[in-house]
């Protein structure tokens, strides 16, 4: 893996408070061009942290629809550049056919979601109807809730950063991955979930930032039945979860959450 820093240690920086300021450090994260490039063709670039980068490129295809499985990727190398970073990623010819026809052509995705979509018809995708396992209890995400700080150690350095982390059936946190990015910390996870064959609707996520439709979208591509935020989703996240058959859960905190989908899905006790 090329040697960037996921964050810069002792930016010089003035803090103000009342009457008088003084010098201080801080540490601030990284956000690095990426280039995703399939069998040789340039696709996106997005702004990610440097690390994880290819549990990133796997959940991105994927959460993309550039790929129905992670065997349809048969290998991914990342190389430094210039400018930032490339990931190199070879596609079987099925994925690399329907990624051609796609004919999309964007750019800096960790912002709105919607860069380079040729049509408005294209900001409806078409969703998977999810089959639904177990259901999800109210005190699993509250358990998750009480450890999701401690698993985001460069937000804790920097404060400037997303998480996304898979919980099991028990509220205990399995794996979380941080980016400057929402989208991108959701596709290292999805990526992460993927390369393990783990069941997806045997937990939920739980994400650090608002619920957009994007991440709707993701979650739904990768067959995950309930997405957690600790912030409010918009009405077409809900629409899309509620369609899709995912339980939306937006403002969770331990004591109060605010289900806006699906709860027929969760349990009030264990």
């Amino acid at each position: 893996m090329p040697p960037f820093a996921i964050f810069r240690s002792e930016q010089p920086v003035w803090i103000a408070e009342t009457n008088q300021i003084c010098s201080a450090v801080d540490n601030i994260s990284t956000e690095i061009p990426v280039a995703l490039v399939y069998n040789g063709i340039a696709h996106a670039v997005l702004m990610a942290t440097p690390q994880h980068l290819p549990e990133l490129a796997l959940g991105f295809s994927l959460s993309e629809g550039i790929v129905v499985s992670g065997s349809q990727i048969y290998d991914i190398n990342v190389v430094e550049e210039e400018n930032g970073l490339v990931i190199n990623i070879e596609l079987a010819a099925e994925a690399f056919s329907r990624l051609k026809n796609r004919r999309r052509n964007m750019g800096g995705r960790s912002g709105c979601g919607l860069c380079g979509l040729e049509s408005l018809a294209a900001v409806k995708p078409a969703l998977p109807k999810l089959t639904r396992g177990a259901p999800v209890s109210l005190s699993a995400v509250r358990r998750a809730l009480l450890q999701f700080d401690d698993c985001q150690p460069l937000r804790a350095q920097t404060g400037s950063v997303h998480a996304a982390a898979w919980v099991d059936h028990l509220g205990n946190i399995q794996a979380a991955f941080e980016d400057v990015g929402r989208h991108n910390a959701l596709d290292k996870l999805i990526g992460h979930l993927v390369r393990r064959n783990d069941n997806c609707q045997l937990g939920f996520v739980l994400i650090s930032s608002r619920a957009g439709f994007e991440m709707v979208v993701k979650a739904a591509t990768a067959g995950i039945g309930c997405v957690v935020a600790v912030s409010a989703p918009t009405a077409y996240a809900i629409d899309l979860a509620e369609e899709a058959g995912i339980t939306l859960i937006g403002f969770a905190r331990t004591k109060r959450q605010v289900v806006y989908s699906h709860p027929e899905y969760l349990l009030l006790n264990d």
